[in-house]
């Protein structure tokens, strides 16, 4: 017997004698994660790789990553920092000199002032959101996302013990939240508004009138928003269009109120070296600092050399990426307007497009297929077209799918060309 099959016997083994055995592995799962709810994108994913499996080729726009590389100054800190032997661990908050390089950005960009104290570096965006739901919310405390909204906030609501509690916005209104339904949304178990701005998967970006009149509604004397907080996500705040951003934690009231979420992913195309940081008031930094402490103490030191080098790349240089999507998103939504059904509300960030498919709903492709949903039209689409977009179930929007354009040209020009060819297929 060589070692790999020693190494599967006792394995076999354990299978062959689960059924008498009282041990019961599903009886032992967390409860807290049975309520995680698995990807609703699975199925397309899984059908992509099985294509790509026997050698078909996919074109996608999926991808939620930039298409262009980190800027030279950042590579080649990057290579310095491991050279010079920049590859231990930090403090767990993140260096300190990155820390003040990144209160001097918010201060020249956004008119915010925070000092080191205020600024927690950790492994990506994602950690800096899941820490920040973790420093506030309690068991059964309500957290309000809009729709469509990034499939993994609700899932860090729940595995925080929290209540997510959807509210809409609409593809006529440009999926822009509005007062009226923020209004609506509380409750006196609110404890928290996740504000995607600009939004993936839909590129809205609020307005300073409209983020004005969201905290005008957190502030009302007698309402139920003024104990709530408000975790801004501006991770994709670098690239807008014609609406500029304007950080949350800027509007009058609102700063000692906002954890400001941000990172260096999509902006600089650092999606690989995990980089990201909340800016917040001292007690719910060193909170969510404690929580990193236990879970992955500090980010790369690497990473963190290379994130003091891209804060001081010029606005122009990263400008220049940015006009580039610009242009593909006016090329995908011009040609989106020449396909039949659709309802596309014009992004002003990001790099995605969300169109309504809906009204191709209970259509009939010509193999027989039956168009039931989001779901089932992108399982088309890939199989037949072998072009893969992402299912709006996955964002709480079954009407739409969600079309990322940061891709090469050729790839979005084929790409919609297939889309454009399923939808006028449907009878």
């Amino acid at each position: 017997m060589d070692r790999h099959a020693r190494a599967e016997a006792p394995v076999a083994l354990t299978v062959a004698a689960a059924g008498d055995n009282p041990f019961n592995c599903e009886d032992t799962i967390s409860p807290m994660v049975k309520t995680v709810a698995p990807s609703k994108t699975i199925e397309v994913f899984a059908l992509t790789q099985e294509m790509k499996a026997r050698g078909e080729r996919v074109v996608s726009l999926c991808v939620g990553e930039p298409d262009f590389q980190p800027p030279p100054a950042v590579i080649d800190a990057t290579i310095t920092a491991a050279k010079e032997g920049n590859t231990k661990y930090t403090g767990i908050s993140g260096a300190m000199d990155l820390r003040k390089a990144i209160c001097a950005d918010l201060k020249r960009r956004k008119n915010l002032d925070y000092v080191p104290a205020d600024i927690l570096v950790g492994n990506g965006a994602k950690q800096a959101v899941y820490q920040a739901v973790l420093a506030v919310v309690r068991p059964g405390d309500e957290v309000i996302i809009p729709t469509p909204y990034w499939p993994s906030y609700p899932e860090i609501v729940r595995l925080a013990g929290g209540v997510p509690v959807f509210v809409d916005t609409k593809v006529e209104e440009d999926f822009l939240l509005t007062p009226e339904t923020l209004r609506a949304g509380l409750t006196d178990r609110t404890r928290m508004l996740i504000f995607c701005n600009p939004c993936n998967p839909t590129g809205a970006v609020h307005s300073k009138e409209r983020c004005e009149e969201l905290a005008a509604v957190l502030s009302e004397e007698g309402g139920k928003g003024k104990g709530v907080w408000v975790m801004s996500d501006e991770i994709y705040e670098r690239i807008t269009y014609d609406t500029p951003h304007v950080a949350f934690a800027s509007i009058p009231g609102m700063f000692e109120r906002t954890m400001t979420v941000n990172g260096f992913s999509k902006s600089h195309a650092m999606t690989g070296y995990r980089l990201g940081y909340l800016a917040a008031t001292p007690i719910i930094v060193k909170t969510a600092a404690t929580i990193q402490g236990q879970i992955t103490s500090c980010a790369s030191s690497i990473s963190q050399a290379a994130g003091i080098a891209a804060l001081d790349v010029s606005d122009a240089e990263m400008q220049t990426s940015f006009d580039v999507m610009r242009q593909k998103r006016d090329f995908v939504l011009k040609r989106l307007a020449e396909m039949p059904g659709l309802i596309t509300a014009v992004p002003e960030g990001a790099f995605y497009v969300f169109p309504d498919v809906s009204s191709h709903y209970g259509k009939t492709a010509p193999d027989g297929t039956v168009i039931g949903g989001a779901t089932d039209l992108c399982l088309y689409l890939l199989r037949v077209h072998s072009v893969a977009v992402v299912t709006g179930e996955g964002f709480g929007y079954p009407k739409g799918i969600r079309l990322s354009y940061a891709a090469s040209m050729e790839i979005i020009t084929e790409a919609l060309a297939e889309l454009e060819k399923c939808l006028v297929s449907l009878k």
